[in-house]
C-alpha cells in the first residue's frame, strides 16, 4: 500500500466518530503516526475540563461553574500532547473520578461549543490532522474529506477499557458504566453520537488494530482517487 500521496496533502481532516472504549483513540494515534498528522482526542479536550474542575473543587454537578472553567483554560498541543494553560495533563484525565463526570459535562452545549472552536482553530491553521470523538464528523468538521464511524459490541469495549487503565471496577460494571455513557452519548440535545451518512462504517470488534488501520488507509486512498 502505497500511502505517500496521503503524506502530502495540506490541511487534510481525518475525522473518526465512535462510541467510548471501540478504539478511536489507538487507531487515530496510528494513522497519524504513520502519515505524520497531528493527533487530535476531542474527548481529552472534555476530559481537561473535567479534570481541572475536580483539581479546582468545582462543584461538578453546577453547570454554570463547569462552563466557566471552560471558558478560562487555554486548552492548546504541545509537543502533540493536550497541555492546560501550558502543562501537559494527558496522563491525568483517565481516571475513575474524570470517567465518572465527564459525560455529563460534555453533554453541557456551552462547553461543547468552547471545545469545537479549540478543535477547528487547530484545522484554520492548515494542520493535517486525525480528530476523534463523537461528533467530529456530523457536527465539529462535518465536512472533512475523510469520515469514519469505529464501532465494537459493549462487551469487546468493556474488556478493552478493563485492560487499558487501572480501575476499582469489574469488567461487568465497566460494560454497565459504557452501556450508560452510550445511552448520554446517543441522546445528547446538540453532538449526539450518531452515523453520519458519509462516513465508512467499520465494526472493529474482532479486527486486530492493523487490520483496523489498512481498512482505513485503504478507504483513504479510495477516496483520493475518486
Amino acid at each position: 500500500m502505497n500511502i505517500e500521496p496521503l503524506k502530502h496533502l495540506h490541511g487534510a481532516v481525518v475525522a473518526i466518530d465512535g462510541p467510548a472504549g471501540v478504539g478511536k483513540s489507538t487507531i487515530a494515534r496510528t494513522i497519524s503516526d504513520h502519515l505524520g498528522y497531528y493527533f487530535v482526542n476531542s474527548g481529552n479536550f472534555y476530559r481537561a475540563i473535567t479534570y481541572t474542575a475536580l483539581h479546582r473543587n468545582i462543584d461538578l454537578t453546577h453547570e454554570d461553574q463547569i462552563i466557566t472553567v471552560a471558558r478560562s483554560v487555554r486548552l492548546t498541543l504541545k509537543d502533540d500532547l493536550l497541555a492546560v494553560d501550558g502543562e501537559i495533563v494527558e496522563g491525568f484525565l483517565h481516571t475513575d473520578e474524570v470517567d465518572a463526570w465527564v459525560a455529563g459535562h460534555s453533554a453541557i452545549i456551552s462547553v461543547r461549543d468552547i471545545v469545537n472552536e479549540n478543535l477547528r482553530r487547530l484545522a484554520r491553521e492548515g494542520l493535517n490532522i486525525v480528530c476523534e470523538g463523537r461528533d467530529i464528523t456530523t457536527v465539529v468538521f462535518p465536512h472533512a474529506r475523510f469520515k469514519f464511524f469505529l464501532d465494537a459490541s459493549p462487551h469487546v469495549r468493556a474488556e478493552r477499557r478493563y485492560h487499558q487503565q487501572e480501575t476499582r471496577y469489574s469488567i461487568d460494571e465497566i460494560e454497565q458504566k459504557i452501556a450508560e455513557r452510550d445511552v448520554i452519548d446517543r441522546n445528547k440535545v446538540y453532538g449526539a453520537l450518531k452515523i453520519s451518512e458519509e462516513a465508512i462504517y467499520i465494526d472493529s470488534s474482532y479486527l486486530t488494530i492493523d487490520e483496523v488501520y489498512v481498512k482505513v488507509l485503504q478507504a483513504m486512498l479510495d477516496q483520493l482517487g475518486e
